[in-house]
């Protein structure tokens, strides 16, 4: 039992890792469509690419009951809120602080999690959390002022960290398709929504790609770093607590300023070098050091990776 479970955990952490690897690479890939397609409207036609391509997928396996619906509705606003406000906020502010404010939910998980659910963060997470923080305002901070752009973005990271808390605790083994697909497709609703706000002040309307190369783009973010990437993430969160699933997840700029040096002709900085090697040791803490201290890998799964069914009930 107990290996089964750390073997889990052990498949979590790498199901995170690929995700944030290809969350990372998306900061390459729609370096230049943002100059042509709106990014309200980009998000709804990417997460549309992203439900089909999951109904054609799981096909007629498809099944799921109420309360996954349930759930993935909750979800699925969560995160489509908070990528709404992270978008609108980054037409406010600078890519870099966006960067850095929107990965403050590595902070703001543990936080929540403690007084929502006065759930125990050990000391050994919060110091990992803090390593972390270190590690992203090093590689995206260069100075920035408080304004309505900031707020916008600390405002959408407080709601990712709500969303990964709960998904954490309504995410079940089994699951991660069915619960995908409904997450995926009320966030292609909240994102329609914001696209076509008659407030929005560029007339009523989706626009679309134009292009074979947009489209192709956005098949990318939509597929791969759409429905992948969520089911990714619903499964590994059925596995792992919320609080060391986001210090793992504070691996995404890490592979952004990675793919940036080998793609995007950017030089590698001291900056850079530092600040992902404080995200690395964040993550060693909260995933390696815990076993080689006690010199038993099913001892790591302290805190149980699978959310029990008693514990999410009511």
């Amino acid at each position: 039992m107990s290996a089964n479970r750390v073997r889990g955990s052990s498949g979590a952490l790498v199901a995170l890792l690929v995700m944030t690897a290809v969350w990372g690479s998306t900061f390459f890939v729609i370096h230049d469509l943002l100059t042509r397609l709106p990014v309200t409207d980009m998000l709804a036609v990417r997460f549309a690419m992203a439900t089909v391509a999951l109904v054609l997928i799981t096909g007629r396996r498809l099944r799921m009951s109420w309360s996954t619906v349930r759930a993935g509705s909750v979800l699925g606003l969560l995160y489509g809120v908070a990528q709404v406000l992270q978008t609108v906020g980054l037409a406010h502010t600078a890519a870099s602080v966006s960067g850095f404010l929107t990965g403050l939910y590595v902070v703001a998980t543990p936080l929540l999690a403690a007084v929502a659910l006065r759930a125990r963060v050990t000391p050994t997470v919060w110091l990992a959390t803090g390593l972390a923080t270190v590690g992203l305002g090093v590689l995206s901070l260069h100075g920035f002022s408080v304004g309505y752009g900031e707020l916008l973005t600390v405002a959408s990271a407080l709601v990712y960290a709500v969303h990964i808390i709960v998904m954490g605790r309504l995410s079940r083994p089994g699951e991660a398709l069915a619960l995908s697909v409904v997450q995926v497709a009320v966030i292609t609703l909240v994102c329609s929504v914001a696209a076509c706000w008659p407030g929005s002040g560029r007339g009523a309307g989706l626009q679309l790609p134009t292009s074979a190369r947009d489209w192709l783009t956005v098949a990318y973010l939509g597929v791969v770093a759409g429905a992948l990437t969520m089911v990714l993430q619903t499964w590994a969160q059925a596995r792992v607590e919320p609080a060391r699933a986001a210090v793992v997840m504070a691996m995404e700029p890490v592979w952004a300023a990675a793919f940036a040096v080998a793609f995007g002709g950017e030089r590698l900085t001291i900056r850079m070098v530092t600040g992902g090697l404080a995200i690395l040791a964040a993550m060693y803490l909260v995933e390696l050091a815990p076993r080689r201290r006690r010199g038993d890998p099913a001892a790591e799964v302290h805190s149980p990776p699978a959310v029990p069914a008693e514990e999410t009930s009511p």
